[in-house]
């Protein structure tokens, strides 16, 4: 086995991103939950449909579109109907497909948790660099993957 060594400055920014990230995303979520009841991942759902065609995705390209399985899709899913946030909707012409579509209180419940999530955002990131730090941070981390790392990049 190959052992991989970096020198120690190389990894502090690694560490520090990951740190920072993971920090941040439960700050975020925590915010949501307490003021909203949403977790970070029902309010990313509740966002994409609010941007997609007549409010509506195929479950399977939610799912990918969060990087959720699909029994984790279904299981979030099923937290946000229950709550009268999605409704489940069949395609007329495949009956093999269904589709989650935002109900007029999910499209409620999002305009209201985006002014929290949007404060806790500009609060924990944004509100921390100039206009010129983001830009040259927006250009670094566009450079890394946002999807899977093709089997190439591997070899």
């Amino acid at each position: 086995m190959t052992q991989i060594s970096s020198p120690p400055q190389r990894l502090e920014s690694w560490i520090a991103y990951l740190r920072s990230h993971s920090a941040i995303t439960r700050e975020l979520s925590a915010q949501l939950q307490r003021e909203h009841g949403l977790t970070l991942n029902d309010y990313e759902v509740l966002l994409h449909l609010s941007h997609a065609e007549a409010g509506m995705m195929r479950r399977v390209d939610l799912a990918e579109s969060i990087l959720l399985t699909a029994s984790g899709i279904t299981r979030l899913l099923e937290g946000l109907e229950r709550a009268g946030f999605v409704c489940k909707q069949t395609c007329s012409s495949d009956a093999r497909v269904s589709y989650a579509k935002l109900t007029d209180e999910g499209a409620q419940k999002l305009s209201e948790a985006s002014v929290t999530h949007l404060r806790g955002i500009d609060e924990l990131f944004l509100g921390r660099y100039s206009g010129s730090e983001l830009a040259t941070l927006a250009e670094l981390l566009s450079r890394l993957p946002v999807t899977g790392i093709s089997s190439s990049a591997c070899s």
